[in-house]
């Protein structure tokens, strides 16, 4: 499983780990989980939602129907890769301004290969 650091955060990824992580439209990966995504785990500046490296982007920022059409596309591509193992960050959390509640309750339906962090497992006990 991923290694995470003293605060928390995912650090490092093995090789069939995907870091998901809230994006804007524009794809400008300049802070929080985003920032991290491009530092480590090859996020592209310019690419909104989506794999890349190895990472997933969200676009959390420009309407909440859009994030959970994105969310709804991002399960759906977890699903046919059961290979693969998604690490969720609390997207939209930070600087999107939403909260747990708000968030997990559409990752409700995950397939068993999508990782939640703590904050959204605990919402849909």
């Amino acid at each position: 499983m991923a290694k995470y650091d003293e605060y928390g955060f995912i650090s490092e990824l093995k090789d069939n780990e995907i870091f998901v992580f809230g994006s804007n439209g524009f794809g400008a990966h300049n802070g929080g989980a985003a920032a991290t995504a491009v530092r480590k785990f090859g996020a592209k500046m310019g690419q909104a939602e989506g794999l890349q490296g190895q990472s997933y982007a969200i676009n959390t920022m420009d309407s909440e129907d859009e994030m959970y059409a994105q969310i709804g596309r991002f399960l759906n591509f977890a699903k046919s890769h059961p290979e693969l193992t998604f690490l969720i960050t609390e997207i939209g959390c930070g600087i999107a301004g939403h909260s747990p509640e708000q968030i997990a309750p559409h990752f409700k339906n995950h397939s068993k290969n999508v990782i939640l962090p703590d904050s959204f497992a605990q919402m849909l006990k």
